[in-house]
């Protein structure tokens, strides 16, 4: 049985090999994706508006977070490889390093691998909290949605050079605070790619271009789930093809292979 740990991607951007991620809030789906080789599983959010239907992922509580993450947790077991288990802090819960280190450890204890902490600069003392405690960290940067509304909405992030000096900046201060990835979302293609150059840590991209060591996506949209407006970065896989499998797989071999994301999936 083969167990994905942050040294594995770590040896992955070393080498150059692109990894993939997927959200998964349950057993079943969890088990899909390790079944069908994706390397590390997302239990974000995001759960709030396409599992709850909820309008955004302010709502999600800690209760939800770490329901959901035993639940992947248990739905990898079964597998023959274990992908590394992401586990998203919910908003209010990383307020203090205190109130992080307590809430971290709790998703932790339900099956996580690592933590996934939104915000800039002002996280790094939290960041080195949680790593001196033993809990390593994913750091998320660009457009994070729980505080959108601060962002003036789902829009996209460093666009001007001022504001992806900021960026790389943050990303900088975090990895030095210890995290051991970075996710960023919704950039441009040049920052995407100058966060992945300067960082030794790998770097997840959504909507960050194609020169991120690994790719995420939602798994609903991935799916081609639910309506309304898609972002630009996402791209239906299960769209002809027979089954979730077949879906998971062609999206873990497009970002190994570089194919995802196209032109059309990136801000230029």
């Amino acid at each position: 049985m083969a167990q994905i740990t942050l040294n594995t991607l770590d040896a992955r951007k070393a080498d150059g090999r692109r990894f993939a991620m997927v959200t998964a809030y349950d057993a079943g789906f969890a088990l899909a994706a390790a079944g069908a080789g994706i390397e590390t599983l997302l239990v974000g959010d995001s759960l709030g508006m396409v599992v709850q239907g909820r309008g955004s992922t302010v709502p999600v509580t800690m209760d939800d977070m770490a329901y959901h993450t035993a639940c992947v947790r248990r739905g990898v077991e079964a597998g023959e490889l274990r992908p590394l288990i992401l586990a998203d802090m919910p908003f209010g819960a990383a307020n203090t390093p205190g109130q992080a280190a307590a809430n971290a450890a709790r998703l932790m204890q339900a099956g996580a691998n690592a933590v996934k902490i939104e915000g800039g600069a002002w996280v790094a003392e939290t960041v080195r909290h949680l790593t001196e405690r033993g809990m390593p960290v994913c750091a998320h940067l660009g457009l994070t949605p729980q505080t959108a509304d601060m962002l003036g909405g789902f829009r996209l992030q460093g666009r001007d050079e001022a504001a992806a000096a900021r960026i790389r900046e943050e990303a900088r201060v975090l990895e030095e605070a210890g995290a051991r990835l970075l996710l960023l979302e919704c950039v441009p293609d040049a920052l995407g790619r100058a966060v992945s150059e300067a960082a030794k840590a790998p770097v997840v991209g959504i909507g960050a271009g194609p020169s991120t060591d690994a790719q995420v996506l939602v798994l609903h949209d991935m799916l081609g789930l639910g309506e309304g407006r898609k972002a630009r970065f996402v791209k239906d896989y299960l769209a002809g093809r027979g089954s979730i499998t077949e879906a998971l797989r062609a999206f873990g071999e497009e970002v190994r292979s570089g194919a995802y994301p196209a032109p059309e999936h990136c801000y230029g």
